[in-house]
C-alpha cells in the first residue's frame, strides 16, 4: 500500500472521516491518487472479466463500490487545487488531469463493461430492482452510451485522446486565469483615490497590499466583470481604470494570455461532439440534462433576451438622465454600478453600502442562514473548534437533526487569498452513501475581502445573498440520503442543481430570518422596519441589468458550443461581438456578466454548454418560492415537504418527476418572468 505515513490512504478517524488536513502534505495527493487509480482498475477489470453473467449486484454494486480510495483523496485534492492552492498543488493537478481523464475512459468506454450494463438495461423490467436502484441502472446504461462506449476501438481511442488534452486545457485555463486575476488587482496609493468606499472596504484593501508586502491599498478583483467597488468608487478615473483590469484578464498576451487555450478547447469539444454522433457540443450536453437539446435552451434565452434588453435600456435612460443633470460625463460602463445607486437612493432611500453594518457575517451566518434552516428543517449547528480544516480561515459546524442524531459537518472559508480562484461555491469532501457507510462533509468557499485583525466582516448584500444561495447547495448535500455514492448529494442534472441554492435565497429577506440577523455591528439595533420595506420594494430595481449581462454570458456559451468541427474562429473578440450582436445583446454599457476570456464556469468549471442552467433552474427555483409564500413561508411543515421531495432524494431520482410530487403540477414560468420584471 506505499508509506503508512500517507493520511489519505487510509480512512480518517476523524468524525465524519473528516480528512486529516494537518496531516497532508501535497507529496501524499500524488501517492495516493496514483495508487487509488491502480486500485479501481484493478476492481474494474475483476468486473468486467467476471465469468459469472451480469447481475445488477456483480456489475452496478461493484462499480459503485470500486475506487474508495480514489472517491476519498480526489475531493479532497480538488477542493486544495481551488481554494488553497500553490505551486505544488499546481504541478500535481497539470500532471493527473490527463491522467484521471483516461483512468475515467478506460472504465466508461470499456466495451466490456458496456457489454455488461446493456445486457442489464435490456433486462430491466425482469431484475426487480427498487425504484433507485432501478434509476441507477438507467443512468449507468445513458452515461455510457452518450460518453461514447457504443464506439468501435479506434474511435474510442481517439475520444480517450482528446478527453485527455481537454482535461489538460481545462487545468491551464485555470491556473491562467487565477495568475492574470492575482496580476491585475488594482493597486492605489494615494488615499484619496478610495473615495466613496467605506471603512471596511478599505480596511480589507490595505490588508490585501499588505499581505502582498506593498504599500497603500489593493482592489483584488472577484470572477465576474463588474466589481463590487464600481458601485462606491467616486474617482470615474479609478472606476475605468478597475473596469478596465476586470476586463483585461486572459486577453493582455505573455504566459497567462487565455485566448489561445478556449479556442482549442472550443475546437477539441466540437470534435468530441461530432464522433459521439452529435452536431455539436451544445447537443451533446444538453443530451444529458432536463432541456434535452440546443434548441430548449434557446427558445428560453431568445424569449427573454429582447425583453431583459429593453428594461437595460430604459435603466440606461435613467442613469444618463442623472448623469446630466449632476454634470457629469455620459455614461459609461463602468458607472453603471455608481449611478445605479445614486438612483435607488433617490428612488427608494436605499443605499446598500450604508447597510452593510446590518450583515455582519458571525451574525448572517449564525442568525441568518442557519437560523433559516433550523426554522425549516430543526437542524442545529455545533461549531467543532476541535477539529482543523485545510486552512486557518476554515471553520467546521456539526449539524445534526433536532433530537441529536448526525446529518453531517459543515465548513465554511468565507475569505478571498491569491491561493483561491474566484466566486464562491459548495463542494463536498465526504458524500453520504448507505453502501459505503459515509455520512456527508460539505463545504462553501467564499470570496470575502478580509478585514483588518479585530474589526468586524461586514458583508455586502450581494454577498449575504451569495451566502444564502451557496448554503443551498450545502444543504441539498447534508440531506441527501441515498444508497449509491454516485447518487449522493448534488449530483444531479447540471440544470436542475442551482434548484436547491435558488430557493434558499428568498429567506435572506424573509421577515422572521431578516429580523434575526440584520443587526447593527455597533449599536445593536435591528435594521429598521420602514428601511426593510424600502429594501422589499427595490428588490426589482436594476434587474434589466442585471438579466441581460447574465443572459449575454449565456448566449455566449451557447455560440461557442454550437459551433461544429469545421467551424475555425481565430479572433475571440470578433466572435464575441458577433454572438452577442446576434443575440440583440451587444451593448456597450452592459458587457456580459463573463467575458470569454475569463469565463471560468464555461472554461474551467464545468458548466460547458451549461451556463444556461442558472436561468433553466430558476423557472423550478421561482414556481417553489411562490408556494413557500402562499403556505406561510419557513414553517417546519413546508421544510420537511421539501426536504423529503427535493433534497432528500440527491440524485437518486429523475428531479422534474420529483418536482412533480412535490408541487402537484410543473413548474410555471411566470413567478420567474415575473421576478425579473419579464412578463410584459
Amino acid at each position: 500500500m506505499g508509506d503508512q505515513t500517507n493520511p489519505l490512504l487510509e480512512p480518517s478517524p476523524l468524525p465524519y472521516l473528516l480528512p486529516q488536513f494537518a496531516l497532508i502534505g501535497p507529496e501524499h495527493y500524488r501517492e495516493a491518487i496514483t495508487i487509488g487509480m491502480r486500485e479501481q482498475r484493478e476492481e474494474v477489470e475483476a468486473i468486467a472479466a467476471g465469468s459469472e453473467p451480469a447481475s445488477f449486484s456483480n456489475t452496478i454494486v461493484e462499480l459503485e463500490r470500486s475506487g474508495r480510495l480514489l472517491r476519498r483523496v480526489l475531493p479532497v485534492f480538488e477542493n486544495a487545487s481551488s481554494a488553497n492552492s500553490d505551486e505544488a498543488i499546481d504541478a500535481i493537478e497539470a500532471e493527473f488531469a490527463p491522467l484521471l481523464s483516461a483512468h475515467r475512459d478506460a472504465i466508461r468506454l470499456d466495451p466490456r463493461l458496456y457489454a455488461r450494463i446493456d445486457t442489464l438495461r435490456a433486462a430491466a423490467g425482469h431484475l426487480d430492482l427498487d425504484a433507485e436502484s432501478a434509476y441507477l441502472l438507467e443512468r449507468y446504461h445513458r452515461e455510457a452510451t452518450l460518453a461514447g462506449a457504443a464506439l468501435d476501438a479506434a474511435e474510442r481511442e481517439r475520444l480517450t485522446a482528446l478527453n485527455e488534452r481537454i482535461s489538460t486545457l481545462t487545468t491551464a485555463f485555470q491556473q491562467h486565469l487565477l495568475a492574470d486575476t492575482n496580476e491585475l488587482a488594482l493597486h492605489l496609493t494615494d488615499e484619496s483615490e478610495l473615495a466613496g468606499l467605506d471603512s471596511g472596504t478599505r480596511s480589507a484593501a490595505r490588508e490585501a497590499a499588505t499581505a502582498r508586502g506593498l504599500d497603500g491599498w489593493l482592489l483584488t478583483l472577484v470572477l465576474p466583470t463588474s466589481q463590487p467597488a464600481l458601485a462606491n468608487l467616486t474617482s470615474p478615473e479609478v472606476r475605468d481604470r478597475l473596469l478596465a483590469a476586470s476586463q483585461a484578464r486572459g486577453c493582455r498576451g505573455g504566459e497567462h494570455d487565455t485566448r489561445a487555450t478556449l479556442l482549442e478547447l472550443v475546437r477539441l469539444r466540437a470534435e468530441r461532439a461530432r464522433l459521439l454522433g452529435f452536431p455539436n457540443h451544445a447537443a451533446a450536453v444538453t443530451a444529458d440534462e432536463t432541456a434535452g437539446t440546443p434548441e430548449a435552451v434557446a427558445a428560453l434565452l431568445e424569449r427573454l433576451a429582447p425583453i431583459a434588453a429593453d428594461n437595460a435600456r430604459r435603466e440606461a435612460a435613467d442613469l444618463a438622465t442623472r448623469a446630466e443633470r449632476l454634470g457629469q460625463r455620459p455614461v459609461a460602463a463602468s458607472d453603471w454600478a455608481f449611478l445605479t445607486e445614486q438612483v435607488r437612493a433617490e428612488r427608494y432611500a436605499v443605499d446598500l453600502q450604508a447597510m452593510r453594518p446590518y450583515f455582519e457575517f458571525e451574525r448572517v451566518l449564525r442568525d441568518g442562514v442557519f437560523h433559516a434552516a433550523t426554522l425549516l428543517y430543526g437542524i442545529q449547528f455545533s461549531e467543532r473548534a476541535d477539529l482543523v480544516g485545510y486552512h486557518s480561515d476554515t471553520r467546521i459546524f456539526e449539524v445534526s437533526e433536532d433530537d441529536g442524531s448526525p446529518v453531517g459537518l459543515y465548513l465554511i472559508d468565507p475569505y478571498t487569498r491569491d491561493s483561491k480562484r474566484g466566486g464562491a461555491w459548495m463542494s463536498s469532501l465526504v458524500e453520504q452513501s448507505e453502501l459505503a457507510g459515509t455520512m456527508p462533509v460539505v463545504v462553501n468557499n467564499l470570496n470575502v475581502s478580509k478585514p483588518a485583525a479585530g474589526e468586524p466582516t461586514l458583508l455586502t448584500f450581494d454577498e449575504t445573498e451569495t451566502l444564502f444561495h451557496e448554503f443551498g447547495h450545502a444543504l441539498h448535500g447534508l440531506f441527501a440520503r441515498v444508497t449509491y455514492p454516485s447518487q449522493a448529494g448534488t449530483n444531479v442534472y447540471r440544470d436542475f442543481v442551482e434548484f436547491p441554492s435558488q430557493v434558499n435565497e428568498m429567506w435572506m429577506l424573509h421577515p422572521e430570518v431578516l429580523g434575526n440577523y440584520a443587526v447593527h455591528h455597533q449599536t445593536g439595533e435591528r435594521m429598521p422596519q420602514e428601511l426593510v420595506d424600502r429594501l422589499l420594494e427595490s428588490r426589482g430595481f436594476n434587474e434589466g441589468f442585471s438579466t441581460t449581462e447574465y443572459l449575454a454570458a449565456a448566449m455566449l456559451d451557447q455560440a461557442w458550443h454550437r459551433l461544429t468541427a469545421d467551424d475555425i474562429v481565430t479572433d475571440v473578440a470578433a466572435f464575441e461581438h458577433s454572438a452577442l450582436h446576434a443575440a440583440g445583446l451587444d451593448d456597450a454599457l452592459v458587457p456580459p456578466r463573463y467575458a470569454s476570456t475569463y469565463f471560468a464556469h464555461v472554461f474551467a468549471g464545468g458548466y460547458d454548454a451549461g451556463y444556461y442552467s442558472y436561468i433553466w433552474s430558476e423557472v423550478p427555483g421561482a414556481d417553489a418560492v411562490e408556494w413557500f409564500e402562499q403556505r406561510g413561508g419557513a414553517t417546519r411543515e413546508n421544510g420537511e415537504r421539501f426536504r423529503r421531495h427535493l433534497l432528500a432524494i440527491g440524485g437518486s431520482k429523475d428531479p422534474l418527476e420529483a418536482y412533480r410530487e412535490f408541487r402537484g403540477q410543473d413548474a410555471a414560468i411566470e413567478p420567474l418572468l415575473r421576478r425579473r420584471g419579464l412578463a410584459g
